[in-house]
């Protein structure tokens, strides 16, 4: 243990487990650079320009789980204002789902791996408890290049825009357009003065055993691949997602909504997703290093539109 006195702030270094981890004097927060995002429309796209910044309070970074600080980016993503529901899903890989309206990614996948391996197709779920990635209060952790990034309901954020009530909330969009919700939407989808319920996602933990040449043992939600997709167990489809109004839409769209269980953010698109999020940069993990390939989740089709209901307005 040392303390260094080369920093104004003093600075107590911990070394456990190999790794040295940093515990600052004051509160994360306190050091961060304020909140930059900029949403506009131009032609046929609507622009994100964002440093990354979370315009709320965030865990303590580094911990003992995630080593990493965070630090402002430089966010550039356009998406389409007409998007188009796809004739089958899209699925993605480690790459940014979308972006929320604070200007914090939506990244779900973690480049963590059975046996460290990529190759084995046995990809962890963050939140499937075999792995402890370091996520703060809001779902969220950072990555090797300091990107602050959320694997789930962004609470802090969805708390500052809702006044912590039930309230259908508009928290970001996603890459092919589409809007994202939190948790909370009508229980029925056409009808505005329905009441409000928390919409549950149609995965479960598949039963029985993993194959040969797998981890092995009970499927348990340790791994992407443990879920599946049981159409019309929950209230969304596959894409985690439904056709409904919206107070933003109030004539009807297809948007995505986050769950507080698998899949939590959409592992697949409904449209199709712009370039402009391709990864460019380390993935989402906890003491990965950047780089290492990913595989998608979330299988599964999308139903069509519910009967005498209209596609999106675009």
């Amino acid at each position: 243990m040392r303390i260094s006195r080369l920093s104004p702030v003093p600075i107590l270094f911990l070394r456990t487990s190999g790794c040295v981890l940093v515990s600052a004097c004051l509160a994360a927060s306190s050091q961060l650079p304020p909140n930059e995002v900029k949403i506009t429309t131009v032609g046929n796209y609507r622009h994100i320009t964002a440093n990354g910044i979370p315009d709320h309070t965030p865990g303590q970074f580094p911990n003992r789980h995630n080593p990493n600080v965070i630090g402002p980016q430089n966010y550039d993503y356009k998406v389409p204002l007409k998007p188009k529901v796809a004739k089958q899903p899209v699925a993605y890989h480690m790459q940014p789902f979308g972006i929320a309206v604070n200007g914090v990614v939506f990244d779900p996948f973690a480049a963590e791996w059975w046996q460290g391996n990529p190759a084995s197709g046995w990809q962890y779920e963050p939140h499937g408890g075999a792995i402890d990635l370091g996520l703060d209060s809001s779902n969220a952790h950072v990555q090797p290049n300091g990107a602050y990034h959320y694997h789930g309901i962004p609470n802090g954020l969805l708390e500052k825009l809702s006044g912590d009530k039930p309230k259908m909330t508009l928290v970001g969009w996603a890459a092919d357009g589409f809007p994202i919700y939190g948790p909370w939407g009508y229980s029925e989808a056409k009808d505005a003065a329905s009441p409000l319920k928390k919409l549950e996602a149609s995965y479960a933990i598949k039963q029985g055993a993993r194959p040969a040449g797998s981890p092995g043992g009970k499927y348990d939600g340790s791994f992407v691949n443990d879920y599946e997709y049981l159409e019309g167990v929950g209230d969304l489809d596959a894409s985690n997602g439904r056709f409904g109004i919206t107070p933003e839409f109030p004539a009807g769209t297809y948007y995505y909504v986050l769950t507080a269980e698998f899949p939590f953010i959409p592992r697949q698109f409904a449209g199709t997703p712009d370039a402009s999020f391709e990864r460019r940069g380390p993935p989402g993990g906890g003491f990965g290093p950047p780089g290492r390939g990913g595989r998608r989740g979330g299988p599964g089709m999308r139903p069509p539109p519910p009967p005498g209901f209209p596609p999106p307005p675009f």
